[in-house]
């Protein structure tokens, strides 16, 4: 069974398909598959050394963008597009796979566009409220369509599209107290964990930095702050801490691993984090309340309404980057620190919301079409 896997090389689209992979791999070993191939598509590996890791054979396949304002990137990258359409075709015709996974977004369109060639399965999943470009169009011949969110299902036949939520790496859940004092620290204060997505976020950086001296008084701090970013903010951040008898209570990252995620999400009270599809149900399944600041000017303006879809619930606040002011996110956080009963409403609302086993479906709809279409 061969099974080829494509999108966008962010860790939006790359954790969704490595949890899949690894229900897949599950399925087969449960149901004694013992031939399954998975190969990765996309114009960046994101995490090479966990591919391999995991067994995922990586095809880089280039492909251009086509961006909302003007640039001249836009005209050259049709050109990079018809090259990756051609090379994906090319890689398919030697290794034909039995289905098609695709999470959307400008990298997975050559692998797409290959589907209808050789008109094999297509399966796709939708993280956000709005789905963006590719999986719009996706969505007229996919033969499945899984979706996050219920506001997406608007965009897609009804008779073939499925609410799973999105696809949950399981290592990240669960923790152990215990073991996550030992690694960050604890002194009885409230842990807040700031996540600023795969990439790191700028704004939410500079907002963190200009209220450090006032939040360690509040909090312990675990900070994801993107390995790009994270010399600066250290030197910053040791600047201003250099005289606080609580620096200690400031622990900086440039990326968490699944294992440090895991026990950083079990120990934190609160969490603050970009609104990507992904990021809201990962802070979901681990029952925590949030603040969300949601990216702006993402595509179809996706994020804001990400988050306040999920707001809607009662699980999150959200302040728009037009409003995010150290003083506002500095109020707000201690607002929800200060109030248990809230607290409490807000973690109810966020596990009700929660959908852990999306992974675990869309892998089985994958094992479905892949048998379908080799029988």
């Amino acid at each position: 069974m061969k099974i080829l896997l494509t999108g966008g090389g962010t860790g939006g689209h790359f954790y969704p398909i490595l949890s899949v992979s690894r229900a897949l791999k599950k399925i087969a070993e449960r149901e004694r598959i013992f031939e399954m191939e998975l190969t990765y598509f996309s114009d960046d590996p994101f995490d090479a050394d966990l591919l391999r890791q995991e067994g995922i054979r990586f095809k880089k396949v280039s492909t251009g963008k086509v961006r909302r304002y003007f640039s001249f990137r836009n005209f050259t990258d049709i050109f990079k597009t018809l090259w990756g359409v051609g090379h994906a075709i090319f890689n398919i015709f030697f290794d034909i796979p039995d289905v098609i996974f695709a999470k959307g977004g400008y990298a997975s369109f050559p692998a797409l566009v290959a589907s209808r060639f050789f008109r094999i399965p297509v399966i796709i999943h939708e993280s956000d409220t709005v789905p963006g470009r590719v999986n719009r169009w996706a969505g007229k011949f996919a033969r499945s369509i899984a979706i996050s969110f219920p506001e997406a299902i608007s965009y897609f036949p009804e008779g073939k599209t499925a609410l799973v939520g999105s696809p949950i790496r399981p290592r990240i859940l669960g923790g152990n107290t215990e073991e996550a004092k030992l690694i960050f620290g604890y002194d009885g204060a409230p842990v807040l964990l700031i996540l600023g997505g795969s990439q790191g976020s700028e704004i939410i950086n500079n907002a963190v930095s200009s209220i450090l001296p006032e939040l360690i008084k509040e909090a312990r701090i675990i900070h994801q702050c993107g390995e790009k970013n994270l010399d600066s903010i250290k030197k910053q951040s040791s600047v201003i801490l250099e005289k606080s008898e609580l620096k200690d209570r400031y622990r900086l990252f440039g990326t968490l691993g699944e294992d440090e995620l895991r026990n950083a999400s079990c120990l934190a009270i609160l969490i603050v984090s970009r609104a990507g599809g992904g990021a809201i149900f990962e802070i979901a399944a681990w029952g925590k309340p949030a603040i969300l600041i949601p990216l702006a000017g993402a595509a179809q303006d996706h994020q804001r309404k990400n988050a306040y879809a999920y707001a809607r619930t009662g699980a999150a606040n959200v302040i728009e980057e037009v409003n995010l002011t150290p003083h506002i996110l500095l109020a707000e956080i201690k607002k929800i620190l200060s109030d248990t009963a809230r607290q409490e409403r807000m973690r109810t609302a966020a596990s009700r919301f929660a959908k852990v086993d999306g992974a675990e479906k869309i892998a089985r709809e994958i094992i479905t079409l892949a048998l379908e279409h080799a029988s």
